[in-house]
């Protein structure tokens, strides 16, 4: 998954890591990163420029850094001459490391970026690419309603009018936070999870019918809202069917995939005298139980097993 379609402006991660600029190239902010890699130069340094990737920004640390020092200008012009006659969008040098003035003056002769950073270039480049990963990860929009509970992501789901907005303002009520209403932008992040929000335009808002469109912000406070959450478990909020088996254990644990990731999901049905808040609240204490190794359905199922294994024997 190196390149997914977005990008992310050059100026943008140079004010994220505080990136020292020593040499700008003509709009050198406005620059679009597209890929998830970095690239460290030192085989194209050594003239091995089979595969070299353009798009990718480019990281010299100490062992290139070495490297070069042992060439004489001349062959350390060469190698830059030919590396900068690449158009990758930026050069980034680790450690504070003085550039050398060969690399410099390749960079003006060419017209490109060279950067600065004096992290370490292992931690450095950790970070990069995460942070790459994060503004270029897939996306894509759900409708439902997304909410903080007992510090659990539980995104709601389900068919319009089913009650999805008027659980979330119980539930903001009650004091947890509400991260997107109607549509859930959901991105994958560089470690497997999930992390969601609302579109820019309609954050902080919510409909109800019957009120219409409610500033959440301006009703309950910086308490009732969240930027960003990562995705604990699902909800979905159905009708209540009195045909339907529903599960009343929880034994099974059920999942369901949302870009590839599996999340525990629940079914609620939802009908008049229902208590949907407070469900709500115990589905999400119970699902960090779960992650926390107990599993009380799995329990009583053991109970239950050993007590009849036990009657069977006093039987015999």
């Amino acid at each position: 998954m190196a390149e997914t379609g977005k990008s992310v402006k050059l100026g943008t991660i140079i004010e994220e890591f505080s990136l020292e600029v020593l040499h700008e190239a003509p709009n050198y902010q406005d620059v679009p990163l597209t890929t998830l890699d970095v690239n460290r130069p030192g085989l194209p340094l050594s003239g091995f420029f089979e595969h070299f990737d353009p798009k990718r920004l480019l990281v010299i640390g100490l062992t290139e850094n070495t490297f070069l020092a042992g060439m004489d200008s001349d062959s350390r012009r060469a190698r830059f001459d030919r590396l900068f006659s690449y158009p990758a969008p930026a050069l980034i040098i680790t450690r504070a490391l003085e550039p050398f003035p060969e690399c410099m003056e390749m960079a003006v002769r060419h017209n490109r970026t060279v950067l600065r950073t004096p992290e370490t270039t292992s931690s450095f480049m950790s970070r990069l690419i995460g942070s790459l990963f994060n503004h270029l990860a897939p996306e894509i929009t759900r409708s439902g309603v997304m909410m903080e509970v007992y510090g659990e992501g539980v995104l709601f789901q389900g068919e319009s009018g089913v009650g999805k907005s008027e659980v979330a303002i119980e539930l903001i009520q009650r004091g947890h936070r509400i991260i997107a209403d109607d549509a859930v932008e959901i991105r994958q992040t560089n470690h497997g999870s999930l992390v969601a929000t609302a579109p820019e335009l309609i954050r902080h808002y919510m409909e109800l019918r019957g009120i219409g469109v409610v500033d959440v912000r301006r009703l309950f406070g910086m308490r009732a809202i969240k930027v960003e959450q990562e995705i604990d478990m699902v909800i979905n909020l159905e009708p209540w069917n009195d045909r339907a088996v529903y599960d009343r254990l929880g034994l099974e644990g059920s999942t369901t995939e949302i870009m590839g990731v599996k999340v525990p999901c629940l079914t609620i049905p939802v009908k008049p005298g229902r208590n949907l808040a407070s469900i709500v609240e115990v589905a999400a204490i119970n699902n960090r139980n779960r992650k926390m190794g107990h599993n009380a359905a799995l329990e009583l199922s053991q109970r239950m097993d050993a007590h009849f294994q036990k009657l069977m024997e006093e039987d015999k």
